[in-house]
């Protein structure tokens, strides 16, 4: 047998490599003669550097760069095997974790930190790069960001505007001259599934504002300036980003990507997939085994095991899912072609426990698995 495990992490808990193994480990209890190929995944958000490393051989990096508060932190990105290419986790620099919970303002937060990457980025070499952008501290339309890269964002007398989303109202005039030149010969790809437009109803304010500690007020303020920064990057780059889906993403860092560094927007689980090759492993094997810490309803929407699941429907090979929590409107999954549904723990045990004791419970719950449908798999 050829058993694939190709699962993302369970958020906060365990790594994906972590649970890959976890999970080879019940596997080979019950097939121990079995090909287990271990793929860990990632889908664009948290993870997304180590899997992309781990698959490629590449290497891991950190930059001592701005954070959101404008404080000094060290940020990880990573340099894939090719050399050529690095994958940056925006929260790295510029996320929420960052950001102490009485302390969050997405009117004074930057991703002054996130241009810092990319330049480092630039300086290795590297001239594609693949930027996820979840779990972001700010709202200032990836202001900070071309900041970082030489774009000078000026108002009315000439000089630099400050930090954060609560600025972008003083821009008069965007000048690119000093833009670092090595982004034209670049290739940048956005790993998001977000699709919210810059501005609006469903806009990086409105949307996820509040999460990142705006009051209504800030949100009206930030929104309207999120506006008028696209009508200024209309005027002076040709560049139309106020309705693209996807600009809203990471409080509009998604736009100043499109804008400055003509970024183009994929899934992240598509990325992955390409570099991983996951689609090779799979399309040979007899048993898929996926996984991610909740499995929900939202789990269609672009997250790991739905990936893994499509190639594996492609090619009409079962797939078994595992999670800590699946939720009651899960079910929905079985359409993507997860065939079962493993929770891994009951209370009062939970993936709260010491890692020796988390992976005992996935081990065990796959070798249960396994040996109760033993026969179904040979």
């Amino acid at each position: 047998m050829k058993i694939v495990v190709a699962p993302d992490s369970f958020k906060g808990s365990m790594t994906a490599i972590e649970v890959s193994d976890a999970i080879g480990q019940g596997v080979r209890e019950i097939f121990p003669e079995a090909e287990i190929v271990k793929i860990p995944m990632a889908d664009g958000g948290d993870g997304t550097v180590q899997c992309l490393v781990n698959a490629t051989g590449g290497e891991i990096l950190r930059e001592k760069v701005t954070g959101p508060l404008v404080d000094e932190v060290l940020a990880s990105y990573g340099i894939l095997g090719d050399k050529k290419t690095a994958v940056i986790e925006m929260a790295e620099a510029s996320g929420l974790t960052l950001v102490p919970e009485n302390k969050r303002n997405p009117l004074i937060t930057t991703t002054y930190g996130t241009g810092q990457l990319i330049k480092a980025a630039l300086d290795q070499g590297c001239r594609k790069m693949i930027i996820g952008i979840g779990g972001s501290a700010t709202n200032d339309g990836g202001s900070g960001m071309v900041q970082a890269l030489g774009a000078k964002l000026l108002d009315k007398n000439g000089k630099e505007i400050g930090f954060g989303g609560g600025e972008l109202k003083k821009v008069f005039r965007i000048d690119t001259k000093y833009l670092d030149n090595r982004l034209s010969e670049t290739k940048v790809l956005i790993a998001s599934d977000v699709s919210n437009p810059l501005c609006g109803p469903k806009g990086a304010a409105q949307i996820y504002g509040p999460q990142k500690g705006a009051t209504p007020e800030m949100i009206k303020k930030l929104d309207e300036s999120l506006a008028y920064f696209a009508e200024i990057v209309k005027r002076d780059l040709n560049k139309d980003i106020k309705d693209i889906p996807g600009a809203g993403a990471a409080g509009g860092l998604g736009a100043g990507l499109m804008a400055f560094l003509n970024a183009e927007l994929r899934p992240g689980i598509e990325i992955i997939i390409e570099i991983v090759k996951l689609e090779q492993a799979i399309k040979d094997s007899d048993l898929i085994i996926t996984g991610e810490g909740k499995i929900d309803s939202q789990t269609i929407y672009g997250k790991a095991p739905i990936g893994v699941a499509k190639i594996a429907k492609k090619y009409n090979i079962p797939v078994i899912a595992v999670a800590a929590i699946i939720s009651d409107d899960a079910d929905i999954v079985h359409q993507y072609g997860i065939n079962t549904l493993i929770k891994i723990c009951e209370p009062p045990i939970s993936l709260t426990e010491p890692k020796p004791k988390k992976v005992q419970l996935i081990r065990r719950c796959i070798k249960q698995f396994l040996e109760r449908n033993k026969e179904a798999f040979q």
